[in-house]
């Protein structure tokens, strides 16, 4: 009987140890984050409307990622982080291109790049030695991003809010992603 209940004790004490994930940065800073970086992409936002046929169909030929978050959804907790933290990496990769013809001055895009920067560092402390694979689909849809949206539209100012709103989108879900991780204060 002092056997069992010692298993049993011992098989909770490892399943709670592996399943939940522990990070003072993620409980501390995460949140603060995540609000600065959507702050700052809404005070990019360019105020005319996309209503042309290029923009219509660019939206159409890179359709938001929703089947790699929902697969992401279901992953461990290191896993979603790696996840947040590749999305983290594309989203200041895609800023690198020729962004000179977008609507909004260049220090709010500054300011984003080294706030979501400073979050994919902190988050990659949350994992620490842990390599994740690089998920190759988030990949080649950031590419597309590149390819159809920026490069065939000329990297125009309506090219770029086009890619702000993607990438306010891609926030918002990596902030859903990683909050059932985020430990109460």
């Amino acid at each position: 009987m002092v056997n069992r209940i010692f298993f049993v004790c011992l098989f909770v004490a490892l399943y709670s140890a592996g399943s939940s994930l522990r990070c003072n940065w993620m409980d501390h800073k995460f949140r603060q984050y995540s609000e600065n970086c959507l702050d700052l992409v809404d005070s990019m936002a360019h105020n005319s409307t996309n209503s042309t046929e290029d923009a219509v169909e660019a939206e159409n030929v890179v359709a938001f990622p929703n089947d790699l978050y929902s697969l992401a959804s279901r992953a461990s907790a290191e896993d979603k982080i790696g996840f947040v933290v590749q999305t983290l990496d594309e989203v200041v990769e895609l800023f690198e291109e020729d962004h000179s013809s977008a609507s909004w001055e260049d220090k709010p895009l500054r300011d984003l790049l080294n706030i979501v920067t400073q979050q994919a560092e902190g988050l990659r402390s949350c994992i620490g030695g842990h390599s994740h694979k690089k998920n190759k689909k988030l990949h080649l849809y950031f590419k597309r991003l590149t390819r159809n949206v920026l490069k065939e539209m000329g990297h125009t100012a309506e090219s770029w809010e086009l890619i702000r709103r993607e990438i306010k989108a891609h926030l918002m879900r990596a902030d859903q992603l990683l909050s059932p991780l985020l430990h109460a204060n």
